[in-house]
């Protein structure tokens, strides 16, 4: 399967040679700040399946869950793309909104309900955590 996608101005393009490992929902704070308010939706895929062309900046934090990470956007656009736990790295997380397909894979879990705000929409139709779930294998 070859999966596509890149940033709003077209700078950065990637292709993703594997099928999706899982997708989320995440309202923990810095999602909430990487999605301008709402949550990210993000989909995993094996790291080294992942091609991209263009420059990527990444930003290091350490997440609520304590993984140090790495997080790829656009410098010309601002458009967030990956998402790396330092200590895994063999998977990586692409934001949904940055595949040319959007209906590739929606979210099978949602986590850090715990910080999403009182307004926030959280589907029933899939599980729901207050904090950080075990890793995808």
């Amino acid at each position: 399967m070859t999966i596509t996608g890149g940033c709003l101005c077209g700078a950065v393009r990637f292709t993703i040679e594997a099928e999706p490992m899982a997708a989320r929902t995440c309202w923990c704070r810095l999602c909430q700040s990487l999605g301008g308010g709402s949550a990210t939706v993000n989909i995993c895929f094996p790291t080294d399946a992942l091609t991209m062309t263009g420059e990527v900046r990444i930003y290091e934090s350490v997440a609520d869950s304590g993984n140090a990470m790495r997080r790829g956007f656009c410098p010309t656009c601002g458009t967030p793309l990956t998402s790396a736990a330092e200590s895994r790295p063999h998977l990586i997380f692409i934001r949904s909104g940055a595949l040319d397909d959007p209906n590739l894979l929606g979210p099978q879990a949602t986590i850090w309900t715990s910080q999403a705000p009182d307004w926030a929409c959280i589907s029933d139709a899939i599980p729901r955590y207050p904090a950080q779930i075990p890793p995808v294998a």
